[in-house]
């Protein structure tokens, strides 16, 4: 089973992430801004990080993926961005904060399942 942390302000999408996840066996969490899901991914050292990019307060998404990405004891977490910025240069950034995937918003439920799998199951 794998440990899930879904990191979005807004309470739909995170609610549609959820329901679609719930088919498959994972432990699943939620964090409603950058600094919560930075405090979370510490405690909870997930798996995966579901990590939407524009969020409000001190950390956005790509703030917090380079926090993940450069904290050792979370080297085994992939990070998958989801976000409504989908320009090149977004994508770029998203990279550059180590981003293991990049998923512009509206996304296909049947792809982000697709991803975590395959993601997880490189990771293993």
């Amino acid at each position: 089973m794998a440990k899930i942390l879904i990191v979005e302000d807004h309470a739909d999408i995170a609610k549609l992430i959820r329901m679609t996840l719930e088919v498959e066996d994972h432990e699943l969490h939620h964090a409603g801004h950058g600094a919560e899901g930075w405090h979370q991914a510490c405690q909870l050292r997930p798996d995966l990080v579901l990590l939407d990019v524009m969020m409000p307060g001190e950390l956005d998404g790509l703030q917090v993926c380079a926090l993940i990405k450069g904290e050792p004891s979370l080297q085994h977490c992939r990070v998958i961005l989801l976000t409504a910025r989908g320009q090149q240069r977004d994508r770029e950034e998203g990279r550059k904060a180590g981003a293991d995937d990049y998923m512009v918003k509206p996304f296909s439920p049947l792809e982000l399942i697709d991803r975590i799998d395959r993601l997880l199951a490189a990771r293993a």
